[in-house]
This record gives structure tokens, C-alpha cells and sequence, in this order.
């Protein structure tokens, strides 16, 4: 049953890779770009956000006959959060709504990438409002990871089925 286990928290692991620089916040996916920005696009809708826009770079660049890699950027936002943010400091609003950019890179990986909420209050200089900014970040992170909530649950059932027939 160990073995089992290990093999399910590996493959947990193995489902989640983040990567946070100073600016930007970035998410593996283990769905295509266009399946990750479906996903994403119905939990912001099912959480009560607000969808701006869905911008397809890549049929933009087919347009006018150059080539680019999947790449889409969806704008959303509810004015619940933005608006505390602008009160805090109005410059913010140029980086308002949010957006976050599902791409491949050249490896064929497929990222979910945001601005880091952090990067956004040293950029603006916004002070006396880390509990905003706390709930911008919490609201990115949960939405970035919600596919990889989904793929845990499938695993952790997978583990426990395995487990139940070797106790048979």
C-alpha cells in the first residue's frame, strides 16, 4: 500500500509545477492551450467573475500570415476586488482588469501566467492595503489551480481504489 501512495504523491507532484518570478506568476498545465483557457475562462464565470475578453493570439498572427505558438490572454475581473485595489492607489487600474496568458512554450509545455499581485504593489507603490492584495493573490492562485485540484482528486481516487481491491 506504501508503494501506492508513493506512486500517487508523485504523480500529484508530478501534476503541479509552479514558477514565480519577481513579476510573474506561472503555472504548468497538463491540458492544451485551448483546453486550459476553456477551463479557466468557465471557473472565473462559475466564481462570479466577469470575462472582458478572450484575445487568440496566435489566429490574430494567422490572420495577417505570420506564425506564433498557441497563446491566448483572457481579461476578467469583478469590481468587488479591482475597486478597493484603485482606492488604494488609482494608478493600479492601468494593470486592471486582471489577465492571465495560457501559452506552449517551444518545449510544448503549456503555462497558466499572471502578474504576481506583489509585483503589481511595489510597481504602483500601493501601502496600507496588503489585505487586498492578499485576496487578488488568493483569487489568481485558486483559479490557476483549479484543473490541478481536479487531477489530484482523480489520482487520490485512483490510490484509494488500488488500495481497497489489494486489501481484497
Amino acid at each position: 500500500m506504501k508503494k501506492y501512495l508513493s506512486v500517487g504523491m508523485v504523480l500529484l507532484s508530478a501534476s503541479f509545477s509552479v514558477f514565480a518570478t519577481e513579476s510573474l506568476v506561472k503555472y504548468e498545465s497538463q491540458y492544451s492551450v485551448n483546453e486550459t483557457a476553456d477551463r479557466f475562462e468557465n471557473i472565473a464565470k462559475n466564481k462570479g467573475l466577469t470575462v472582458f475578453a478572450r484575445i487568440d493570439h496566435q489566429k490574430n498572427a494567422s490572420s495577417v500570415d505570420l506564425q506564433l505558438r498557441p497563446t491566448q490572454v483572457i481579461i476578467f475581473g469583478n469590481p468587488k476586488v479591482g475597486t478597493p485595489l484603485m482606492q488604494c492607489e488609482q494608478s493600479v487600474a492601468i494593470d486592471l482588469p486582471q489577465k492571465v496568458l495560457v501559452s506552449e512554450d517551444a518545449q510544448q509545455k503549456v503555462w497558466i501566467t499572471y502578474n504576481n499581485p506583489e509585483y503589481l504593489k511595489e510597481r504602483h507603490q500601493i501601502s496600507g492595503c496588503d489585505q487586498v492584495i492578499d485576496k487578488v493573490s488568493g483569487v489568481l492562485s485558486n483559479l490557476s489551480k483549479a484543473d490541478y485540484c481536479e487531477i489530484n482528486k482523480q489520482v487520490a481516487l485512483i490510490v484509494r481504489f488500488v488500495s481497497e481491491t489489494e486489501r481484497t
